[in-house]
């Protein structure tokens, strides 16, 4: 690990996802340079950047789905070649990720098939549970809202047991107030399994709103402009929580590093 994630870190809070030194280039596009960076355990951690930065192609190499050109990805020490066990992902496109012709338990059964029927059902029930879809199991996600379809996408990640969950601008696609109810649902989930959330999203309020950890990227090709540590208190809220004048505060630090616009020495320092 760099000597930068070890001061980082240097509690014993070892990050459980590291990367070193990532690079990702296709053919002469160089899409990502030289990311350094850690996701702490058991938090929420938040990548934003601006459109096109390579937000994805990150979250592509730390599942496993592509290969860094150069640099290496770790999650619990191994180094990442392929999908690692442990790993869940929730994508922006609810549309595509469900199966239409399945209702909602069977979708959520879906990557359950290996397991014994008493505990697949266990987790699917729980999981259906947990993002409040009771009762709504045996329909079909074309007779759901946006909002509802996320939501079963999120439960069949859940029913995996994942010790890391990806989720790719996953509120993206749907209205503002299911984004809000979506975001704070996330958060009781987290807070309630303890699990490692890394979520992308191009969206400053809710990268600030969601996560203990943000990471921030520049513009293509992308650095990691800053780290930043979320002093926001828990449990948050649409309301309390986005009126609180850190919550001013950082979103415009993290407004002012997409930009590119240099922020007065006295901010800068208290953002620190």
């Amino acid at each position: 690990m760099t000597d930068t994630l070890n001061t980082q870190y240097a509690e014993g809070q070892a990050p459980e996802l590291v990367l070193e030194h990532v690079s990702r280039s296709y053919g002469q596009n160089l899409a990502v340079r030289d990311i350094t960076a850690g996701v702490p355990a058991h938090k929420v951690s938040v990548i934003v950047g601006p459109s096109g930065c390579g937000k994805s192609t990150l979250l592509r190499m730390i599942s496993g789905l592509d290969l860094p050109t150069s640099g290496v990805v770790t999650f619990e020490g191994q180094k990442v070649t392929g999908v690692p066990e442990g790993l869940a992902m929730v994508f922006q496109d609810y549309s595509r990720s469900l199966y239409p012709w399945m209702r909602v338990d069977k979708n959520v059964a879906f990557p359950l098939r290996h397991l014994p029927r008493q505990e697949r059902d266990r987790r699917v029930r729980e999981s259906i549970d947990a993002v409040g879809l009771s009762g709504r199991e045996k329909l079909y996600p074309w007779q759901m809202s946006g909002g509802m379809q996320q939501r079963v996408a999120i439960a069949r990640a859940l029913a995996s047991q994942p010790k890391l969950l990806l989720m790719d601008e996953p509120y993206a696609s749907v209205d503002a107030q299911t984004r809000a109810e979506l975001e704070d649902l996330l958060l009781e989930i987290q807070a309630e399994l303890g699990i490692t959330v890394l979520v992308v999203t191009h969206d400053i309020d809710e990268s600030v709103y969601l996560a203990d950890h943000i990471i921030v990227l520049s513009k293509p090709p992308s650095v990691v402009a800053e780290t930043i540590e979320v002093d926001l208190p828990r449990p948050r809220d649409q309301i309390t929580t986005k009126n609180d004048p850190r919550f001013v505060e950082l979103r415009t630090h993290v407004t002012r590093l997409l930009r590119g616009v240099e922020e007065p020495a006295a901010t800068a320092r208290s953002t620190a």
